[in-house]
């Protein structure tokens, strides 16, 4: 009987992180059975999903209260799968904490091996989550370098692996090709717009976005870089509804940032992005009021966007909450596009985070790890 690997992998950035480590583990092994939860991407890396992680896509604490009844069908459904007369042979979680920690509980009682594959942040919030880690998981597996020393701390088997993004965000055309392919080859500065990979993410931030491209006609061009996986008709109606005239471009992110002048960025992987091409960016995020205060109490980092916490310095700006406004945006973008200077001192700053992620063939050196951890 084959090796029974159940993968557990929420919304677009853990559907990837997941998807390279699938197709990882399916080289080293072709016979693997890989199944759990996930999104296109692990579908097409070749894991059966019981569950589409799209389903479970919340954002917040006050938003995980509409999507309670299927986040707590799907945990039965794999804590059924765990406790059953055959279990999987091994447990790989994809961040996504508040379920997967849960999962953890279950799989460390039934003996079933569970790996942790890119952590939950920890190190920003409910540090108390590291003494729970170390007691559920038999191995964490961070994606960046400054994690490792938090988790040995507590006697966690942890291995920093690179972050697989560092090795694969690149444009694979010319500025000028993507303009022309995109219509958008006009004069003026381009600016990109990543509203997020969520549902709750897009309505709050899209809207302060466009806001701002209305504040800046004349001055700029503007394009939305669609996430992957996003509701339809979501996108779409808001854009058309603000009667400017904005492309939005979807699979082709990264030779849109290349080809952009500057960025507003929705805090995430997003930044990351950015960052390894190099895209000066303004980070601008707001969540609900409940989840703001929460946050507020538990949040132990000077910083939220992630260039930042790796540089330990306000490399870009970041517009949180209350600030997170169409005229602080429209600020801060025409402070990068009035300055070509400033423009090129930030893309040379961010260069610095390439350097500090890249340790080569991060996928594959997780996948090794995961599976060595199957009794």
């Amino acid at each position: 009987m084959s090796t029974r690997v159940l993968i557990i992998a929420g919304e677009a950035s853990g559907d990837a992180q997941g998807a390279r480590l699938a197709a990882a583990m399916s080289n080293i092994d072709p016979s693997l059975h890989l199944y759990g939860m996930g999104g296109d991407k692990m579908r097409r890396a070749g894991v059966r999903t019981l569950v589409d992680a799209a389903d479970l896509s919340i954002m917040g604490l006050s938003e995980v209260i509409g999507g309670l009844g299927r986040a707590l069908g799907a945990y039965r459904m794999f804590k059924r799968e765990l406790r059953s007369s055959l279990p999987p042979d091994l447990l790989v979680l994809v961040d996504f904490p508040e379920f997967n920690l849960a999962l953890a509980r279950i799989a460390r009682r039934s003996g079933v091996p569970v790996v942790y594959y890119v952590s939950p942040q920890v190190w920003a919030w409910r540090r108390g989550r590291v003494r729970i880690l170390s007691r559920r998981v038999d191995r964490m597996l961070v994606i960046f370098p400054f994690e490792t020393e938090i988790y040995r701390q507590h006697g966690v088997d942890v291995h920093f692996v690179g972050h697989p993004l560092a090795e694969e965000v690149a444009a694979s055309r010319t500025a000028e090709e993507t303009r022309r392919m995109h219509g958008l080859s006009g004069p003026r500065p381009l600016v990109a717009l990543l509203p997020g990979s969520r549902g709750g993410e897009v309505r709050q931030m899209l809207p302060v976005m466009l806001e701002t491209a209305r504040l800046m006609v004349g001055k700029a061009d503007f394009v939305v870089a669609k996430a992957p996986g996003l509701e339809d008709g979501l996108v779409g109606p808001m854009v058309e509804e603000s009667g400017l005239d904005i492309a939005i471009v979807e699979d082709d992110t990264y030779d849109l940032l290349a080809a952009s002048d500057v960025a507003a960025v929705t805090s995430g992987t997003a930044t990351v992005e950015c960052a390894l091409l190099g895209t000066p960016m303004v980070v601008a995020y707001r969540m609900s009021a409940i989840s703001f205060a929460v946050a507020r109490m538990l949040v132990k980092v000077p910083f939220i966007a992630m260039p930042n916490i790796i540089l330990n310095e306000e490399v870009v700006p970041e517009l949180i909450q209350s600030r997170a406004t169409a005229e602080n945006l429209q600020a801060a973008l025409e402070g990068y596009i009035e300055d070509p200077e400033r423009r090129e001192a930030v893309s040379r700053r961010l260069a610095g985070v390439g350097r500090a992620l890249v340790r080569g063939g991060a996928a594959e050196k997780a996948a090794r790890l995961a599976l060595e951890a199957i009794a």
